[in-house]
């Protein structure tokens, strides 16, 4: 934290860096429930579970812009390759150099993806083991998971990824910049 993030993340509030946190989140087709108090018995309906919507996505510290590779089958070194370019190609005409913050999830450190890296001028952080309060993004996938998916059903998987689709699109054009402003604070809770 001290050593590598904090200082990225104070060259970025000045405009001389670029930061991205980025990470995968697998929502599963099935029930979201909140928590739910009663004494008689209550059925939810839900569907099987088997399929699944893939959200690889990056979001800039700073100006909360929101990057994402989306898919039914699954995140692997792929969709992070593609990942980087979609980051290359928004700041192409930029010199500031480019950190991006990821967990060690296997198809995010392996050989492809940091060679690629490399190739783009980009540098890839990886955080500690079983540290997600470090990663940002994992505070809009809990947004995201509120806003389309707690507390609701989608009958049909099509209609769930639409749901959620949404949701993406609401982060993409702005409609929710306020809520991500005070969600999305580089404040990180830090455990001994």
């Amino acid at each position: 934290m001290d050593k590598k993030l904090q200082p990225r993340l104070e060259e970025a509030k000045v405009g001389k860096r670029i930061v991205y946190f980025a990470d995968a989140a697998h929502f599963v087709h099935g029930a979201f429930i909140a928590c739910v108090w009663c004494i008689v018995r209550v059925f939810i309906p839900t569907p099987s579970g088997r399929n699944r919507y893939n959200v690889l996505g990056a979001i800039d510290a700073i100006t909360h812009d929101f990057i994402s590779v989306c898919n039914t089958t699954y995140i692997n070194h792929l969709s992070v390759t593609e990942l980087l370019e979609k980051i290359r190609d928004r700041h192409s005409l930029s010199i500031i150099p480019i950190s991006i913050v990821m967990d060690n999830a296997r198809y995010q450190v392996c050989k492809a993806v940091t060679e690629k890296a490399t190739a783009l001028n980009i540098e890839l952080l990886f955080l500690p083991s079983y540290s997600p309060n470090l990663n940002l993004i994992e505070r809009l996938w809990r947004w995201l998971k509120k806003d389309c998916l707690n507390c609701k059903y989608y009958s049909k998987f099509c209609e769930f990824k639409e749901a959620i689709d949404l949701s993406l699109n609401k982060i993409i054009n702005g409609q929710v910049q306020k809520d991500l402003d005070s969600l999305l604070t580089l404040k990180f809770q830090l455990f001994k």
